[in-house]
């Protein structure tokens, strides 16, 4: 009798067990993105991945807050802090935020050494962190339900896949692949070893095509055309026809960088009339916007952002197609009301 009720004590609560180990992991699958999602603009990755608009929302790296995770509506309302992490090359897909962690908010000195730098996920509201690789990360990007990443160590170069659950994580290449520039699931990008062509990579089956022998740096892909950065003639921006196997001139200016989106290119010119210049995405209707040298140039729906060389403390930003800009005072703000909660 004693074994009986033993029993019948014991069962309930195995299937009890059962029940919540199940539910368990069922609560913590990732749900698989839509094949055709891409976590950022190849832009705005080349530039560090600072800004990432996704889904009606901006998130960005805060400078006025030691590059600080937070969100905002695309017209710079509702801004709101996230987390405590300095981040970049923020992507976005799903239900879910994935970035490079680079330090704490308010790293310095000693400290700032032991901060574990890794590369993480969370939640669109910046809860449930969880850190998927501490691998140096170079660049990263999302192509449906994987996360194509490059990384440089002490034993070189490495190029991988990994599940967006960290499951399935599969070598590709032992020399540098940059991943910013995805398309339906294609990655477009330049060699690095022999050449500078154009290959793209196809994602559904891991295998690389040749589609140019040209001499290109940073692709970035809109529609038809290749935006690219041109080595073999001092760096001026081109575009290249993938149809049309042609190319054409937008400046012969030498750039230093550049990003395109919603009808425009913004690129920073290089030499002793240093500007930040904004042009048609045709090349027409050049003009300058700011004097002086510029870099990490972001593009979301309503903004472009930018920053001086060497001051990593402050944005500024201009409306698309604006001759004007200032500084991005909204944000600055939003990290004096952050540090006074």
């Amino acid at each position: 009798m004693k074994d009986k009720k033993a029993l019948f004590i014991l069962i309930p609560f195995l299937l009890f067990v059962i029940i919540v180990g199940a539910l368990a992991i069922v609560g913590d699958r990732i749900p698989d993105n839509p094949p055709e999602t891409v976590g950022n603009t190849a832009g705005n990755l080349n530039n560090s991945g600072y800004f990432c608009e996704y889904d009606g929302t901006v998130y960005f790296a805060n400078a006025y807050d030691n590059n600080t995770l937070y969100s905002m509506d695309p017209s710079e309302q509702n801004i709101k802090k996230l987390g405590n992490a300095s981040v970049e090359n923020i992507l976005a897909g799903g239900n879910y935020l994935y970035y490079y962690q680079t330090g704490a908010s308010g790293d310095a000195g000693i400290g700032a050494l032991r901060t574990v730098r890794s590369f993480n996920r969370c939640k669109l509201n910046g809860t449930d962190v969880t850190g998927l690789t501490r691998d140096p990360i170079v660049s990263a990007q999302l192509v449906g339900s994987n996360l194509y990443i490059m990384t440089v160590g002490d034993n070189g170069p490495l190029f991988y896949r990994m599940g967006i659950d960290k499951s399935d994580k599969t070598d590709l290449a032992d020399y540098e692949i940059n991943p910013a520039c995805a398309v339906n699931g294609t990655i477009y990008y330049n060699g690095t070893q022999e050449n500078h062509y154009l290959y793209a990579l196809n994602t559904s089956t891991d295998s690389i095509s040749t589609l140019w022998d040209g001499n290109l740096w940073y692709p970035i892909a809109q529609g038809d055309y290749i935006y690219y950065m041109d080595v073999e003639n001092n760096y001026r921006l081109c575009r290249y026809s993938l149809s049309r196997n042609e190319v054409e001139v937008l400046t012969e200016e030498r750039i230093d960088c550049f990003n395109v989106g919603y009808g425009y290119v913004y690129y920073q010119v290089n030499g002793e009339e240093a500007c930040l210049k904004c042009m048609r995405d045709d090349g027409s209707d050049s003009r300058v916007i700011a004097e002086g040298n510029y870099t990490a140039i972001h593009m979301t729906s309503q903004y472009v952002y930018f920053q001086m060389f060497g001051d990593t403390s402050t944005w500024y930003h201009s409306p698309l197609g604006s001759q004007s800009y200032s500084g991005f005072d909204a944000a600055r703000q939003a990290a004096l009301d952050a540090l006074k909660k």
